[in-house]
Parts: structure tokens; sequence; C-alpha cells
């Protein structure tokens, strides 16, 4: 398999920063997954897992709330273990710029997605629960709120992302090779 250049691209970026962009998504589904359990279900007490289920005797199962509260922070802990274990591995591979910008573009953007497909499946298709069902306003107001929050994410993290100058495809083209920032191993290499 031959190494991309920096030419290719991959969603508008270069193909190079791609496993720094998979890790940074992957580790904001973690992390938004993490601020969902622990500020809405934890400290501000809004809903748990299955709190809104159809079925009254979970809905109002305080201890299966809690368990089902655990599987889910469980999932998002994995979560989190994985986008760093591939942020480490990104940062290994020889040409994935070393970028902040972009790691940080893609956290949000992979808490957005957090939201928004936690907020489809979860408020809307099953039902299970709800951000805020004793809150003011109606119900969906705080369902939609959370998917808008979601969306903005996504797209803030997006155009973080596309506007790094270390990933921009356009950077190549501009001024010769500076969208190609060197990779650790490279950058270990060159100090030796």
């Amino acid at each position: 398999m031959s190494k991309p250049d920096s030419s290719e691209t991959w969603l508008g970026i270069q193909r190079l920063a791609r496993p720094l962009v998979v890790a940074g998504v992957v580790l904001g589904l973690g992390l938004g997954g993490f601020f969902d359990g622990i500020v809405l279900h934890q400290i501000l007490q809004w809903h748990n897992m299955v709190s809104s289920y159809p079925d009254p005797s979970v809905a109002n199962d305080f201890r299966l709330n809690v368990v089902a509260d655990g599987f889910f922070h469980g999932a998002t802990y994995v979560l989190t273990l994985l986008g760093i274990t591939l942020l480490m591995r990104a940062w290994r591979l020889s040409g994935v710029p070393a970028s902040r910008r972009t790691l940080f573009g893609s956290t949000i953007a992979g808490w957005g997605l957090f939201n928004t497909v936690e907020g489809i499946l979860n408020h809307h298709l099953l039902g299970i629960h709800h951000v805020w069902p004793a809150g003011p306003g109606p119900v969906v107001l705080w369902d939609v709120a959370f998917l808008v929050w979601g969306l903005l994410f996504v797209a803030v993290g997006y155009a973080i992302v596309r506007g790094d100058p270390s990933v921009s495809p356009t950077s190549d083209r501009e001024g010769g090779n500076r969208g190609t920032t060197p990779g650790p191993a490279e950058r270990e290499r060159a100090n030796d």
C-alpha cells in the first residue's frame, strides 16, 4: 500500500491528517458521553439512561437506571481509551501533521457527533430518556436543543479543522511543502 501524498484529500482535508482526525473524533465521542453522563445524569440529575422508558416499572426503577448509567459510562470510557490509543498511534505515523488545532477541532466534532447520534437514537427514536423532562417548556424543546448543540459542535469542529493550514489541501498549492508537517517519527529521525 502506497503512502498518500499531501495533495490527496479526505473530507476536504489532506488525507495525511486522517489518523489524527479519526483519533480526535473518537476521543470527542467519549468525552461528549462523559460530559452527558456526569453533568446531565449525575450533577444536574435531569435524566437517567432509561428514565423515560415507556414501561413505568423500568423508568421508575432507580437501581436499573443506575446500572444502565454505569453501562453508558463504561462505553464512554472505552471510547475515550480508544481515542487516546488512536491518538498515540497517529502521532507515531510519519507525515501525520502534529497539529493541536486539528486535534481540538476533531474532538469538538466528535463530541457533537455524540450529541447528534445519542439525541436522535435515545431521545427521538427509542424515547428511553429525554434531556430535561421536568424542565420548563415542552420536552421536545430540550431534545431539539440538544440536537442543535450537537450539530453546532460538528460544524464548528469541522471548521476549525478545515481552517488549520497544516491540514488544508490549499496550503500545498500556495507555498511548497507547508501543508505537510513532519510526524514525531520524522522529527526524531531529523534530530538524530
